[in-house]
């Protein structure tokens, strides 16, 4: 008999889908998590998700990627590939502990808190409406404690209450790149903090401060990352074409640029459709963010490129500026040229209040250039 995929909105108390979640996780009752947010965006979800279409073989959850890299799919995850990366996790953060639900539980990095929760035998917390860290973390039981972040809320509570995050046994940072000052200023307050790399097709991070968890493997093909393991997905949601050309022989082409040391140890540079080629030389997006967010009158910045008739292609930088502050090129170009050549250098620049996130807390790049683009039209 086929089966069928039950698509459940984002509950206001996301503790309520451990039921449903349990029974996914047993092979019972596949589902997925629509988005919260606006109309548009869970009917964005819904349209991949497709829940009257009978489900593929082997999937017990469905997860619909950020669409940072274009439009969202819907990955299938099976029971077995979920628990094998809980269970991974745990082993090398040293065993089971009570978590933190920081993170929406429609994208699998909040869904994986849920998730470790329940494999481990542990009760997790999800912080009340306004209610701070430090409140959060007190209200967790005793033992070994952690949470799971994206860089802009470890920046973000670092500034306003890093005590509670020295109460944590681990805060796992990842969703996007996270700045080596960030790392260095977070380990100077006594976080331990985790880097972590992954995606949904990993059913979450499965490289963590450049060491694969057990079972995963990595390699480097023609600058792109590649992994394997038990923690992969099956493929994409009504997208055979798309699933054998990601997954190809028990590898996961990422798309993702890296490199491995002699040790193993894997180094991420960004994302492989996000290089900007300026003048014939590549310019990684992530790198030129960390040094901007580095410059006194920055606090965030996102990079991309845009045609340029001379260059084939202009570095473009949008950042949030500190308050009372006016950064403009005459300062940020000689800044990051210093750190990083001369190409690399934004040769147009934006100041905006905010940088958007997706529903996974990811930058929105593409949101970011749409928003950049009007202003000039």
């Amino acid at each position: 008999m086929a089966r069928h995929l039950t698509a459940v909105p984002a509950p206001a108390d996301p503790l309520a889908l451990l039921p449903q979640l349990r029974a996914a996780l047993d092979g019972a009752a596949p589902f997925a998590v629509l988005p919260a947010g606006p109309p548009a965006a869970v009917e964005a979800a819904a349209a991949v998700l497709r829940p009257e279409q009978p489900l593929e073989d082997g999937a017990d959850l469905v997860v619909v990627t950020s669409g940072s890299t274009g439009g969202g799919r819907g990955v299938l995850l099976s029971a077995g590939a979920v628990r094998a990366s809980a269970e991974a996790t745990l082993r090398r953060l040293g065993g089971p502990g009570a978590w933190l639900l920081a993170l929406p539980v429609s994208a699998v990095a909040g869904l994986q808190v849920l998730c470790r929760s329940i494999v481990g035998g542990t009760d997790p917390t999800a912080p009340a409406p306004g209610e701070s860290l430090a409140a959060a973390v007190a209200r967790m039981p005793a033992g070994r404690r952690y949470t799971a972040l994206v860089p802009t809320q470890l920046r973000r509570h670092l500034d306003a209450e890093p005590a509670a995050l020295r109460a944590l046994d681990a805060v796992l940072v990842g969703g996007a790149a996270t700045d080596p000052g960030l790392l260095a200023r977070a380990r100077e307050e006594r976080v331990a903090v985790v880097t972590t790399y992954g995606m949904t097709e990993t059913a979450g991070g499965c490289v963590y401060d450049g060491e694969p968890l057990e079972g995963v493997r990595v390699r480097v093909t023609d600058g792109g990352i590649e992994l394997a393991g038990p923690v992969l997905a099956t493929g994409y949601r009504l997208d055979p074409e798309g699933t054998v050309a990601a997954f190809v022989d028990g590898w996961f082409r990422t798309r993702d640029a890296g490199v491995l040391d002699e040790a193993g140890r894997l180094t991420v540079h960004g994302r492989l459709d996000d290089v900007v080629v300026t003048g014939g030389v590549n310019v990684a997006p992530q790198a030129v963010e960390a040094v901007l967010r580095q410059h006194p009158d920055v606090v965030d910045a996102v990079v991309f490129g845009r045609p340029d008739d001379e260059w084939g292609q202009r570095v473009v930088a949008a950042v949030v500026p500190m308050p009372g502050a006016e950064p403009d090129l005459a300062t940020l170009r000689p800044w990051v040229a210093e750190r990083l050549g001369g190409p690399a250098a934004p040769r147009e620049l934006h100041r905006v209040d905010a940088v958007p996130t997706l529903h996974t807390g990811k930058p929105d790049r593409r949101g970011v250039a749409a928003v950049v683009t009007h202003r000039r039209s």
